[in-house]
């Protein structure tokens, strides 16, 4: 059991350090088929698209193992996605990026065409990609801390609520007057021992809770000095020269205020402190800059959007900016060295999955050169009456789970009916074929319609512990919407 000491000499275990870390899946030991079959409790069909994805995620795992002589040699296989809205490409990239604890960032690829942002730096991707890997092995190495920090935080308490008596008596040489009115040796060393055992009163009463409400005055960390000021300037030159700023000032000392507070707001703002204390911010950087390099993910959301039938043509206008833009997402995509506030990243092993409705454009109208680095081409199809019935009740975050947690909370027990199910995904799928097909997120709306004055009602108005929704008061709230030919004015 791992132990700490206490500034008054008394040592302390650590709760549950014994347990080590908390237990979680190895992904880097999950089979394609393991990865599909964790997709499948949150994503419905599209087993192509999984099995693409699960490829990619395991062909990494491959590449480690290579020797290191052709390691470098294996590029990843880029994907692109094509199907209309709503059908599950932006989910299945953001979960296998939460199954593999990678970096994940995800950007529209249409705002680079927009006014006021042609001609911005396309870089910035991978910068909000380094960006959250440093926030997410600062939280992993926080967690791994944080029950050591607990305890420098219940001393920090202790001393401002019942401050230790000195030791030793070494202050009789800084004066001399106050030397001769000190108490003798067993006075003082008796002292100590009241001191102690009323600071370990004390800490007993912090941990049960008893003192959460007191007011105590500390003092606050303020933010560094220059911390507000930016640096303006050609994007990607200047971002590691504002790094560099920001490092410096973090250096200087900070501003500190005295505030009362009470002690279950203190022991988040000290626990704050201690952590970043213990934690080594420079392997933490390096640590989040490896990640991103061999494991980090980019979604390209509507990649459709900067391709046009006229983009080989010599077209003008939108063309040309949209043409632009693929121009410099190619060499991020192909591999290329990124400056960012951390330093230097290479994205020749990043993985790149774009997806797009190709309505109108093609991926063949795509510049050729970015075709190539999109080998993988994978097509996602509409969602059926049958594929809606299984979303609302197979995935773990279905959205009958989700009301009938929320009105648990009401102690109100919310169940619906096999029929009810059956018809809420008919007139979804019926919306759908006559309006938008926006896909699943037309259960949304379906589901905010049916329920609405349900939980409007509740809980002043509505006395009953269970309601069942059957599909006679589906059929009653929603029939006549899906009958009105304008149905805009009821689902978006």
């Amino acid at each position: 059991m791992e132990t700490t000491t206490n500034s008054d000499g008394s040592v302390l275990a650590l709760p549950g350090a014994q347990s080590g870390r908390k237990s979680s899946i190895d992904a880097g030991n999950l089979t394609p088929n393991q990865i599909v079959a964790l997709l499948d409790k949150y994503i419905i069909g599209q087993k192509d698209a999984k099995k693409s994805v699960a490829i990619a995620l395991r062909n990494r795992l491959r590449r480690q193992n290579v020797s290191d002589d052709l390691r470098d040699e294996i590029m990843p296989n880029n994907i692109i996605m094509i199907g209309p809205t709503g059908v599950g490409k932006t989910e299945i990239a953001r979960r296998l990026a939460k199954l593999a604890k990678a970096p994940f960032v995800k950007v529209e690829a249409s705002k680079f065409t927009e006014v006021g942002y042609v001609g911005r730096d396309v870089e910035s991707m991978i910068r909000d990609l380094v960006d959250q890997s440093v926030a997410m092995v600062r939280s992993e190495r926080s967690e791994e801390v944080r029950e050591k920090a607990a305890l420098l935080v219940e001393e920090r308490l202790l001393d401002i609520l019942l401050p230790p008596v000195a030791s030793s008596r070494d202050s009789e040489d800084d004066d001399v007057e106050g030397a001769l009115e000190l108490p003798s040796a067993d006075e003082h060393d008796k002292s100590i021992e009241v001191n102690r055992r009323s600071r370990r009163k004390m800490l007993e009463r912090l941990r049960s809770g008893k003192l959460e409400d007191r007011q105590i005055e500390m003092d606050i960390s303020g933010d560094a000095p220059g911390g507000m000021m930016q640096v303006f300037g050609p994007l990607g030159q200047m971002e590691e020269i504002g790094g560099i700023m920001q490092d410096l000032m973090s250096g200087l000392p900070r501003k500190r205020k005295k505030r009362r507070v009470s002690i279950a707001e203190a022991r988040k703002l000290l626990e704050q402190e201690e952590v970043q204390k213990l934690i080594d911010m420079d392997s933490v950087v390096k640590e989040a800059i490896n990640k991103v390099e061999q494991s980090g993910i980019v979604f390209i959301d509507e990649i459709d959007k900067i391709a046009s039938p006229s983009s080989g043509s010599g077209g003008k206008g939108p063309d040309v900016s949209r043409e632009g833009v693929q121009r410099d997402l190619l060499p991020i995509v192909e591999g290329s060295n990124v400056a960012t506030k951390h330093g230097m990243v290479k994205t020749d092993h990043v993985l790149f999955i774009a997806s797009g409705a190709f309505h109108v454009a093609k991926p063949s109208d795509l510049i050729p050169e970015l075709q190539g680095r999109f080998p993988i081409r994978v097509e996602l199809k509409s969602l059926t009456e049958e594929d809606f019935y299984l979303i609302l009740t197979q995935p773990e975050n279905a959205l009958i789970k989700q009301y009938s947690a929320l009105l648990g909370t009401e102690g109100v027990e919310l169940t619906f009916s096999d029929g009810a199910i059956r018809e809420i995904a008919r007139i979804a799928a019926r919306v759908n074929e006559s309006v938008e097909n926006i896909g699943a997120r037309r259960l949304h709306t379906i589901m905010t319609n049916l329920l609405e004055e349900l939980m409007f009602n509740i809980p002043e108005n509505f006395s009953d512990e269970h309601v069942e929704i059957d599909e006679t008061m589906v059929k009653e709230k929603l029939n006549h919407v899906v009958a009105d030919r304008d149905l805009s004015q009821y689902i978006l």
